[in-house]
């Protein structure tokens, strides 16, 4: 477990290098934290990091973006806040994706939990300020 503390946006990219150089194999991110912590935010550093010059936005209705990297990699990126039923992500065939090898990040994970791998990493966002957040790579 590693704890970081962030006092402004440009904290984002060192965080973004730490989360990546954490996978340590794993493909699965799963980002925790209350509305307006700076979950899409963190993911738009991710991307940075892996030279994706795509617009990264949050799939809140789509529930899927997809992003290239500078290496042609692929990442998902899932948004589960509006699912109304668990179904909706079989239906999706979230399998494909959580198994495929490919970077996915995802943002409330909570609402899916059971789903994801046993090696999932997880990203806890804890707002301490409007300025300041708090970050547990798990």
């Amino acid at each position: 477990m590693k704890q970081i503390r962030a006092n402004s946006l440009e904290d984002l990219a060192y965080i973004a290098q730490e989360i990546l150089a954490s996978l340590e194999g794993r493909s699965v991110v799963a980002f925790c934290g209350a509305m307006g912590a700076g979950k899409t935010t963190l993911i738009s550093a991710i991307m940075e990091q892996l030279g994706s010059s795509d617009s990264v936005t949050s799939p809140t209705f789509a529930l899927v973006n997809q992003y290239g990297t500078a290496d042609d990699d692929t990442v998902y990126h899932f948004d589960f806040y509006r699912i109304n039923r668990i179904e909706e992500v079989f239906d999706m065939g979230y399998e494909e994706y959580f198994y495929s090898g490919d970077l996915c990040l995802i943002e409330w994970p909570e609402l899916v939990e059971n789903l994801l791998p046993d090696d999932a990493m997880v990203v806890r966002i804890d707002i301490l300020s409007p300025t300041e957040r708090q970050f547990t790579i798990i």
